[in-house]
C-alpha cells in the first residue's frame, strides 16, 4: 500500500500541475484582447448609423478614398474606445463598465437609426428626465430586437471569458500600457488623414454626435461637471421690485390671462400659417385670433426650451449662465399677482417649483383619457374654476396668470394625442415605431394631434369668454419647439440647435385678447396683425411680451423685447378726444 501510494504522488502532483495551467490567469495580451474586441465591436457594428453618414457625405460616393477614410476614422474611433476602457478598466470595474457602455451603443445606435437623432447632453437630458408614460410610447419589438442583435454576442462573449487576478501595481501598468497605445494609434490615425479629418469634422458637425458610445459618454460628462461651471446650489432672485402699474389703480374687473404651452408644435402644420390641410377648422373661423407666423423656438427640446422661455434671458445667454434664476412666474407672483400652473406634461422642468402647480398625472377620466393612459389636453379645463378659486383671494382681485402645459403633439405616439371624433386625416401610423408607417400615416396621425389642439385651443377662448363679465380676458399659446416628420429621413425633434433643421425651431404663436383686454391694455389688434404677420419673434420675447401685456413695472422687463409695445398707444394718447388724436 505505502507503494502504491507513492506511485500516486506523481500523478496526482502532474494533475495538480495541469489544473494549475488550466485556470492560470490569462496574459496581458489576452486581457487586451478583451478591451479591443468589446472597442472593435462598439467602433464598427454599434456604429452603423455613423458610417452611414460618413458615406453619404458629399462628395464621389462610396470611392476608395472615401473608404480608406472610413477605416482609419474607424480605428481612431476604437483607439478613444480602448483608451476608454483602460481608464474604466480596474478588474472589478471592467466589466460592468464594458457592460454599459455595450447597452448604450445599442440603445444609442437604436435611436439613431430610428429617428435620425444625434446624442448630446440636451438630448441625455431629455431621456433623464423622461418619466414612465413617455418611455411606454418609446418601447417596442424593434428595439428590443435592435439591443438584443447589437449588445448580445459581445456581452456573451465578454462574461465568459475571466480576467487576470494583478496587484494595484500590476494592474496600473496594464491599464497606462493600453492607453500609450491607444493613444499612439489615435494620434497616427488623425495624422494620417489631418486635412480630410479636419475638413469634415468642421464642416458636418453633426457627425461628432453619432459616435456612439462616446457620444453619450462625453455628454454624461458634460451633465455630471455642470455644478462645476455653474452654481447650481441655488436660484437666484429677480424682478424682486416687480409692481402692478396705473391700469390697476380703480380697476373694475381684474386681468385673467392663460398661457398654453405647446408641446411639439410645428407652425408650417397649422392651417392658420397657410398650410394646405384644414387642422385649424375652429380657430381659422376666429376674426379675432393673432398669429405669429416668424416665431422662433429657443431650444429643440422641452428641457431645453421651458426653462429659456420663462426666463429674463436671451438664448445666447441662457446657454452660457454661471447661475439659475427665477423666472417669469416667480416675478408676477412678486408683483402679487395670483399665478397657477397645470400639467398635462411630464413636469415643468423648474419653472413652477416656487409656485402653486396641479398635474393631470393620474387621472382616470373616460371623457378626456382614453384608453385609461394619457390624458387629452383638455382634462386642464376640468376643476380649473376649483384651483383658481383656491388661490389666495387677495391675489386673485389684483390678477390672475395661469399656465396650461399641453400634451399637445408629443411623440412618437401622435395617434394618442387626438380624439376619435377629431381624426380627420386617415389612414394614420397607429405605431410608436414610425418607420413601420409610410410618411403620409405619420404626416395624418400628427396633423390629427394639431386638429385637437385646434379644439382645445378654442375650448380655452370659450372658458375665458365666459368669465369676461368678471374678467378682462386674454391666452397666448406657444410651442416649446418643433418636429421632424421624416424629412431627411429626421424624426422627433432635439437636434443640437446649430444644426437642426427649421422644422424644429419654427413654432406657433397665436394671440387672443378679449375687447376688454384691448382697452385695458391699448392695444391695437390690427397693428399688432399686421406687425406679427411678418416680422421675427423668438422665445426671447415671452417674458417681456407676458409683463408687457400683464403691466407688471420692474427693472428687469425690456421694452425692446415686447412683441405689443410698438402697437401699444400712449396713456395720453389714448386720453385725447378723437379730433385731437388726428
Amino acid at each position: 500500500m505505502p507503494v502504491f501510494r507513492q506511485r500516486l504522488r506523481p500523478v496526482r502532483a502532474a494533475q495538480s500541475s495541469l489544473r494549475i495551467a488550466d485556470t492560470a490567469p490569462p496574459s496581458f495580451f489576452s486581457s487586451a484582447r478583451l478591451a479591443v474586441f468589446v472597442s472593435l465591436w462598439l467602433a464598427t457594428v454599434c456604429n452603423v448609423p455613423l458610417w452611414a453618414a460618413v458615406r453619404d457625405l458629399p462628395g464621389d460616393g462610396l470611392s476608395i478614398d472615401r473608404l480608406g477614410f472610413m477605416l482609419v476614422f474607424g480605428a481612431v474611433v476604437a483607439a478613444g474606445n480602448v483608451a476608454l476602457l483602460s481608464l474604466l478598466g480596474w478588474r472589478r470595474t471592467v466589466k460592468p463598465m464594458a457592460t454599459a457602455l455595450v447597452l448604450m451603443a445599442a440603445f444609442g445606435a437604436y435611436f439613431m437609426l430610428a429617428y435620425g437623432i444625434v446624442i448630446d447632453a440636451t438630448m441625455l437630458t431629455n431621456v433623464l428626465q423622461t418619466d414612465v408614460q413617455e418611455a411606454g410610447d418609446l418601447f417596442n419589438w424593434r428595439l428590443v430586437a435592435t439591443v438584443v442583435v447589437l449588445a448580445g454576442p459581445p456581452l456573451w462573449w465578454l462574461w465568459h471569458h475571466p480576467l487576470p487576478q494583478r496587484t494595484l501595481l500590476r494592474q496600473a501598468l496594464h491599464n497606462v500600457g493600453l492607453l500609450a497605445m491607444a493613444s499612439v494609434v489615435a494620434v497616427l490615425g488623425v495624422l494620417l488623414v489631418f486635412q480630410e479629418f479636419a475638413s469634415t469634422m468642421r464642416n458636418h458637425t453633426q457627425l461628432r454626435y453619432l459616435i456612439n458610445p462616446l457620444n453619450s459618454v462625453y455628454a454624461l460628462g458634460n451633465i455630471a461637471t455642470r455644478p462645476l461651471r455653474m452654481d447650481t446650489r441655488q436660484i437666484l432672485p429677480i424682478g424682486r421690485d416687480a409692481q402692478l402699474g396705473v391700469t390697476y389703480s380703480g380697476q373694475p374687473r381684474p386681468p385673467l390671462l392663460v398661457l398654453v404651452l405647446g408641446e411639439t408644435g410645428r407652425a408650417s402644420n397649422f392651417a392658420l400659417n397657410g398650410y394646405s390641410r384644414p387642422t385649424t377648422p375652429l380657430l381659422s373661423t376666429r376674426s379675432d385670433l393673432i398669429s405669429a407666423r416668424n416665431a422662433w423656438a429657443c431650444g429643440t427640446s422641452t428641457a431645453a426650451s421651458v426653462p429659456c422661455m420663462f426666463s429674463h434671458l436671451s438664448r445666447n445667454d441662457f446657454e452660457s449662465r454661471k447661475a439659475n434664476f427665477e423666472g417669469l412666474m416667480d416675478v408676477l407672483q412678486h408683483a402679487g399677482l395670483a399665478v397657477l400652473w397645470v400639467d398635462n406634461q411630464s413636469g415643468c422642468k423648474g419653472v413652477c417649483d416656487r409656485i402653486p402647480n396641479a398635474s393631470t398625472f393620474g387621472e382616470k377620466d373616460p371623457d378626456h383619457c382614453p384608453g385609461g393612459s394619457d390624458c387629452l389636453d383638455t382634462i386642464m379645463l376640468k376643476g380649473l374654476d376649483e384651483r383658481l378659486a383656491a388661490l389666495p383671494a387677495e391675489q386673485r382681485q389684483r390678477g390672475t396668470v395661469v399656465v396650461l402645459h399641453q400634451m399637445g403633439s408629443h411623440g412618437p405616439a401622435y395617434y394618442k394625442r387626438s380624439a376619435p371624433e377629431r381624426k380627420v386625416f386617415v389612414p394614420e401610423c397607429r405605431s410608436n415605431a414610425l418607420q413601420e408607417c409610410g410618411r403620409e400615416q405619420v404626416v395624418n396621425a400628427y396633423d390629427n394631434s394639431i386638429v385637437e389642439t385646434d379644439f382645445f385651443l378654442d375650448s380655452v377662448i370659450k372658458w375665458l369668454q365666459g368669465h369676461e363679465a368678471k374678467s378682462d380676458t386674454a391666452m397666448i399659446y406657444v410651442s416649446d419647439h418643433g418636429e421632424s416628420l421624416g424629412e431627411n429621413n429626421i424624426y422627433l425633434h432635439g437636434l443640437p440647435y446649430a444644426i437642426a433643421p427649421d422644422v424644429q425651431k419654427h413654432v406657433p404663436w397665436l394671440t387672443w385678447l378679449s375687447p376688454a383686454m384691448q382697452a385695458r391694455a391699448r392695444i391695437s389688434t390690427g397693428c399688432l396683425r399686421r406687425q406679427l404677420a411678418e416680422q421675427r419673434i423668438t422665445h426671447d420675447h415671452y417674458f417681456h411680451s407676458v409683463l408687457g401685456l400683464m403691466d407688471v413695472q420692474t427693472g428687469i422687463y425690456d421694452p425692446a423685447l415686447d412683441m405689443f409695445a410698438d402697437c401699444m398707444q400712449s396713456a395720453a394718447a389714448a386720453d385725447r378726444p378723437a379730433s385731437a388724436a388726428r
